[in-house]
């Protein structure tokens, strides 16, 4: 069986430069499956034998670039990554936090070019799908159609979740916001909800929520002196997850919490992105059609 085409980054001083790699073994269309979607039906057995590429991307390395035309998709198979925006002064406008089976290169389907960069917080690997291949490749599996929609579904819930983080004008009700988010999304990659081991920085931290990175550092202090966090560089432990909601519920705080004009302009940069993902997201099924017709 032939090799399905690789991935868009064929130049070896590109990739050199990314340190971005092809593993040396592929991945399968089964596994893939299997990753996306925890309780799928039984596959058909070209699943398991349909080669699926795979690549390494080193620790701080640009697995997509913002502004490309490239047309390839792909699934976050073990890793992390953050997905980034870089406004016109310059700042690196964190959008979201991906976690293993989760889709990323869509918003190309939309306009012709990606409209945010991805970068890997840790060494990644990642399956990667050209979409060239997708009519293919749902011929020979249709459960590769509910794989795709329940994957944009999540992503869907993480933008609107992401939305929510800045409807607290308070920063600890923020940060209290997005802890509970990522425990839930740890919950839901089969972790602890309440040992956390936080991929990014606080910089990142504090750029996703909209606040100052001094700001965020200060928020940690005080849910740890509350009782409510205990807290160890990038592990973080839920000592109360109780006190957790109950500061999460606070819409309300001190107009200087939020008062650094930079971040203003990033959290309104973030709502305008989410809200064009959203809109893709929402139109990939019609998307599917098309392809599925041509």
């Amino acid at each position: 069986m032939n090799m399905l085409h690789a991935t868009d980054y064929s130049n070896p001083v590109q990739e050199r430069r990314n340190a971005l790699m092809p593993m040396a073994e592929p991945g399968t269309l089964g596994d893939l499956l299997r990753l996306m979607v925890r309780d799928l039906k039984p596959l058909p057995s070209t699943a398991d034998s349909t080669p699926i590429a795979l690549w390494r991307v080193r620790e701080g390395a640009t697995l997509i670039h913002e502004g490309t035309s490239t047309q390839t998709l792909f699934v976050l198979r073990c890793g992390s990554l953050k997905c980034v925006k870089t406004l016109e002064d310059g700042y690196e406008q964190v959008l979201s936090f991906v976690q293993a089976g989760e889709l990323l290169g869509f918003e190309a389907l939309h306009g012709g070019v990606r409209p945010a960069g991805v970068v890997a917080l840790e060494d990644t690997s990642v399956y990667a799908l050209p979409m060239r291949d997708l009519p293919r490749l749902r011929e020979r599996c249709p459960a590769l159609n509910d794989a795709l929609q329940r994957a944009l579904s999540r992503q869907l819930v993480n933008a609107a979740a992401v939305s929510e983080l800045m409807a607290a004008v308070s920063s600890e009700a923020r940060l209290a916001r997005f802890l509970l988010w990522w425990s839930d999304r740890m919950v839901q990659a089969g972790q602890s909800p309440r040992r956390l081991w936080l991929r990014m920085g606080r910089r990142d931290i504090a750029s996703l929520i909209g606040v100052a990175h001094a700001t965020v550092s200060r928020s940690f202090t005080s849910l740890a002196e509350a009782g409510v966090l205990l807290v160890d560089n990038r592990e973080v432990e839920i000592l109360d997850i109780d006190a957790l909601r109950a500061r999460a519920r606070s819409t309300r705080g001190l107009a200087t919490d939020h008062g650094d004009g930079g971040y203003a302009a990033g959290a309104a940069a973030r709502a305008a992105a989410n809200s064009q993902r959203m809109g893709v997201l929402s139109a990939w099924p019609s998307r599917l059609g098309e392809m599925n017709a041509g």
